[in-house]
């Protein structure tokens, strides 16, 4: 059972940075995957940015060149979020997804989620 935790978010004017952070109960070596997703009102939840086990990153186009995610090597991952726009309003959720090697399966679990609002 991996347990996480965000902080960080809150309320930014266009352009504005934040940097949200998520405190795993595990070290982040022993998890495959953590990431970052989000989700508008009314709208479906979407991968933000992945880090994986070994350091490789990954963000969606929507945020490319934007936003960035990276770990302390210990047990925190953080998304930093520049030149924010009002699409980018959203509780943003951690992820971590652990592959267990005996049977191929994948747990996923989620932090409690944190808001984010761009005002203009």
């Amino acid at each position: 059972q991996v347990q996480l935790v965000e902080s960080g978010g809150g309320l930014v004017q266009v352009g504005g940075s934040l940097r949200l952070s998520c405190a795993a109960s595990h070290s982040i070596s022993s998890i495959n995957i953590m990431g970052w997703y989000r989700q508008a009102p009314g709208k479906q939840r979407e991968m933000v940015a992945h880090i994986y086990f070994g350091g490789r990153t990954d963000v969606a186009n929507s945020v490319r060149g934007r936003f960035s995610i990276s770990s302390d090597g210990e047990n925190t991952v953080l998304l930093q979020m520049n030149s924010l726009g009002v699409e980018d309003t959203a509780v943003y959720y951690c992820n971590a997804q652990v592959l267990n090697v005996r049977t191929m399966e994948w747990r996923q679990y989620w932090g409690q989620g944190t808001q984010v609002t761009v005002s203009s």
